[in-house]
């Protein structure tokens, strides 16, 4: 049996970043190589979260690094955390607490705050230093790609890693979810999944707007969020829309949604796009010039996974040009051209679409008038503008004659009641907002 010194394993990461920069994260360097026997080198890792990237993802890199710093064919065997021997059951409802699929790189630590993600930031830091006394439930909402599950998985981290792994986390999707609750029916083991949900001290769900079409899963999880709330366990969930905005999501879960904080994420502005596009680099162990991060930032505007998907390819291309990125090679490798903005949405737009297609004056939306030919088509407006711009609700208020922000959010939450159970309404709203985002005619009669 021989030994492995750091200087060794610090030379196979060195390698690593040389060949596939893309894998590399800060934590590498700090891993326990054990031993190496019969051409196999063991090495400690300290969290399953870090196990499961490692042998998902960076298996063959690591096997070729270590055999070209070594000169040896080696390959590499990445030990998982010591935990107790307790047999396995055989639904997987019923899986350890250390498969929670958690990202290791998805930390308060590698989390970027800024405008459009702050308050969201901040309710989840509390939720995570305080589970189950402040904001419960907490309901963030926002588009694909801006952070949601990013700050779920932190506050698993950050609970887990409090508690030295004592604390009982559940994270997971919708989806599965509804797959556990199928096969516990199907297998007979409805006692044993409402014991795994109802037993935990953070109970986190991803995408939980797919609930609202499954019936009986619907059903299940409300009793399961009450036995939770009455136990003053944690409750985090996320979605793409507020409560009141899921379609066919039922009044009393709406209800029980809402008696925490419902808060939600934006987009980014530029300035958090450059300072997303910095920490992905550092987290990958490179230093971008200042322009090229500046110019991806500014050519991806949609999310943050678009940006780092653009970052990994920018470092992909790179290591074709001796690992040498600069300006004139993101523009190669993500366009030549300037950044085709997409037209913003503008309080004045939603107006002249509303407007045209319900056959009514600016003046009468911005008048007195309650009658429901005017208030509806306000209304419309006021939850267009809610959901397509970053207005505030006072501003919002304040453009159509000097309502106040509850005026706002009545109006709001009913729209979004209504869409519920009206088909015609939903496809009226979709219709108005797709013309709105392509900055089509707004003719949707």
């Amino acid at each position: 049996m021989g030994t492995i010194s750091q200087r060794v394993w610090g030379d196979i990461v060195v390698a690593l970043r040389s060949r596939n920069p893309e894998l590399v994260r800060p934590w590498l360097a700090s891993l326990d190589p054990v031993d190496m026997q019969h051409g196999v080198i063991r090495v400690r890792v300290s969290t399953h979260a870090q196990h499961r990237y490692l042998c998902q993802q960076c298996q063959d890199a690591f096997n070729h690094a270590a055999q070209t710093v070594t000169g040896r064919l080696v390959t590499l065997d990445f030990m998982p955390p010591e935990q107790g021997g307790e047999a396995r059951v055989p639904l997987s409802f019923e899986e350890d607490e250390a498969e929670l699929g958690l990202n290791a790189d998805y930390t308060f630590d590698y989390f970027v705050t800024g405008p459009g993600n702050r308050m969201a930031h901040a309710a989840c830091v509390a939720v995570a230093d305080s589970p189950g006394n402040v904001y419960n439930p907490l309901f963030i909402h926002g588009s694909v790609g801006l952070g949601k599950s990013h700050l779920l998985q932190a506050v698993c981290h950050h609970v887990r890693s409090k508690a030295d792994g004592d604390a009982k986390v559940l994270y997971l999707s919708c989806e599965t979810f509804t797959n556990h609750f199928v096969e516990a029916i199907e297998h007979g083991a409805l006692h044993q999944f409402r014991y795994r949900y109802r037993h935990v001290d953070v109970l986190v769900i991803d995408d939980i707007q797919f609930l609202a079409a499954r019936d009986r899963s619907r059903e299940e999880f409300f009793h399961t969020f009450n036995t939770l709330y009455q136990s003053r366990r944690q409750i985090i969930l996320s979605a793409d829309e507020p409560p009141n905005g899921i379609p066919s999501l039922e009044d009393r879960l709406v209800s029980r949604f809402n008696w925490g904080l419902v808060v939600r994420i934006d987009s980014p502005c530029l300035e958090t796009r450059m300072a997303i596009v910095r920490k992905k680099a550092n987290l990958r162990c490179v230093e971008l010039p200042e322009n090229v991060v500046h110019y991806i930032a500014a050519t991806v505007e949609s999310n943050t996974r678009e940006l780092e998907g653009a970052l990994t390819k920018v470092l992909a291309t790179s290591q074709q040009y001796s690992g040498v990125v600069d300006l004139e090679l993101a523009k190669k490798v993500l366009g030549d051209q300037s950044p085709s903005r997409p037209r913003q949405t503008g309080i004045t737009d939603i107006v002249e679409v509303v407007t045209e297609h319900f056959n009514v004056r600016l003046a009468d939306l911005q008048g007195k008038r309650r009658h429901r030919s005017i208030a509806f088509p306000r209304q419309i407006c006021m939850y267009l503008a809610r959901n397509l711009t970053a207005l505030s609700l006072e501003e919002i208020g304040g453009y159509f004659g000097g309502r106040d922000h509850t005026t706002v959010l009545h109006a709001t939450r009913t729209i979004a009641d209504q869409c519920a159970c009206d088909k015609e309404l939903q496809q009226t709203l979709y219709q108005l907002t797709d013309h709105l985002r392509r900055g089509g005619t707004p003719n949707t009669r």
